[in-house]
């Protein structure tokens, strides 16, 4: 025992030697930016022609928000509708995009790499395993220092290595690019600018970088990068080296004479992608939880959405025409836990004070994107009822013609979160669950129930039904047993 003791000063100055050899993967360049083709939404040849699109948005929020969001998943594969043509099909196979941030980016990168395997395998490979403990405890081994101490690796790097150990097993963007029914966005932040930076071609174009070569565990390491708690992420940036010029849709949209808000935060896109593209002067970008951008990872989506609008005022083709119906279900798991601060003349302690100060700003931008996305879908269908009344066919006026153009899409902005739950007891438990990447079973068991019930409840989704012909059958009538509408 005694010369153990004695040796082990010897092993830790050894592994600090070491340290200097820890490398991070590195993302390769690409010479020459093409818009038809990798990893993003133009590729996706199943979208061509849907007059539904289902969109899926998973927040932040460690094991909490991926049971969260595993359950709404559960809903969807249980649940069959028939049409009124009388065609049956699973509400799950209606999902064309699946946004992550942080602790949902696990199940979105999950699913879209197993499909329906991932209800056979995802509790006991994540949901009910002990996460944290085994990166707390991997991180105060000595013998694994010499992988993020010195060099260019980090924590994180540590983490999306026990990541892809546990759940992703090699896989990268190639495996979910060859899937062309089904875009999953992961989100991280851009340390330096604050930027939201979405794992797709799209804006690796602008880094002149190879999306498809990223393993699926670093971008879930990106997205869950928890400052202080983890390290950065880091890409290397070839920008400016490939010829990538701002997506057509986008440049019209900004070039818009008569330029809306819409317009204007179309603008900002293209200038947070061009902003990317100084490779020279910005050789690394540094990645952080993608919650501190956008923590519902609705910025994607209400962009697009601002593109669209921009561009029917403009007078351009969107990759949104044919679709009459979007289906937006906001999964968010943020909570609001009481706290006895005010009660005290004495201020919270410094790690308190870190959480409060990070938490509080995220779930108050969490509440704002719901509210712009409920106030865009009734824009629209105001819009989009003016535009049929007989006051506007003898309207003669280019003015107001110009104001109530847009698109002829109904929004069904469906939201998923503890405040929904009736039961207040319920409430007062799942409201008080930690942000970690560790939960009790039971804890695990009761979200999923919750958001199954949460979904099946909301009227918004009932409005869906109703507008579409449809009804809910369940899995007794599937098998020949008694029917259940709902």
């Amino acid at each position: 025992m005694n010369r153990l003791r004695a040796l082990l000063p010897i092993a830790l100055a050894a592994l600090l030697a070491l340290a200097g050899c820890a490398t991070r993967p590195i993302n390769p360049p690409i010479a020459q930016a093409d818009p038809a083709t990798g990893y993003r939404f133009a590729t996706r040849t199943d979208f061509k022609g849907r007059d539904t699109l289902v969109v899926l948005a998973f927040s932040g929020g460690g094991t909490r928000a991926a049971a969260f969001s595993y359950g709404v998943l559960e809903f969807l594969k249980r649940t069959e509708i028939v049409s009124a043509s009388g065609k049956k099909i699973r509400l799950l196979d209606t999902v064309g995009v699946i946004t992550g941030v942080s602790g949902g980016s696990f199940t979105a990168l999950a699913y879209g790499l197993y499909g329906d395997k991932l209800f056979s395998e995802y509790e006991q490979r994540f949901l009910k395993r002990d996460v944290q403990g085994t990166l707390l405890a991997r991180a105060a081994n000595p013998f694994n220092w010499w992988k993020f101490i010195g060099g260019t690796a980090g924590r994180s790097e540590l983490a999306a290595e026990y990541y892809d150990e546990i759940l992703f097993n090699g896989a990268t963007f190639a495996d979910l690019d060859r899937r062309k029914d089904l875009l999953i966005l992961a989100s991280a932040t851009d340390v330096s600018t604050g930027a939201k930076l979405v794992f797709d071609q799209e804006l690796f174009d602008a880094i002149c970088s190879n999306v498809d070569a990223v393993p699926l565990s670093r971008a879930a390491a990106a997205s869950s990068a928890v400052p202080v708690a983890l390290s950065p992420v880091t890409l290397n940036n070839y920008g400016g080296t490939c010829n990538y010029v701002p997506p057509v849709g986008l440049q019209l949209a900004v070039k818009n004479t008569n330029p809306s808000r819409s317009a204007e935060r179309a603008k900002r896109q293209v200038e947070e992608w061009l902003a990317l593209t100084d490779g020279a002067h910005r050789p690394y970008i540094h990645l952080v939880d993608g919650g501190l951008a956008d923590n519902v990872g609705m910025r994607s989506f209400l962009m697009a959405m601002d593109l669209t609008e921009a561009l029917h005022a403009a007078g351009g083709a969107t990759w949104l025409d044919s679709v009459r119906r979007i289906v937006v279900v906001v999964v968010n798991s943020a909570t609001a836990p009481r706290t006895h601060w005010d009660r005290s003349e004495s201020p919270p302690g410094a790690v308190s004070l870190v959480l409060q100060s990070s938490g509080v700003p995220m779930e108050h931008y969490s509440f704002e994107a719901m509210e712009l996305l409920k106030d865009k879908s009734a824009s629209w269908r105001s819009k989009h009822r003016l535009r049929q009344s007989a006051a506007f066919a003898a309207n003669t006026d280019p003015a107001i013609a110009a104001e109530l153009k847009g698109p002829d899409i109904d929004i069904y902005p469906i939201d998923v979160s503890f405040a929904a739950v009736k039961d207040k007891a319920e409430f007062e438990y799942l409201n008080g669950l930690p942000t970690s990447f560790v939960l009790p079973p039971e804890a695990v068991d009761r979200l999923r129930a919750a958001a199954e019930s949460i979904m099946a409840d909301s009227p918004e989704f009932q409005r869906l039904l109703k507008d579409v012909g449809a009804k809910i059958v369940t899995e007794s009538a599937a098998n020949g047993g008694p029917a259940a509408a709902h």
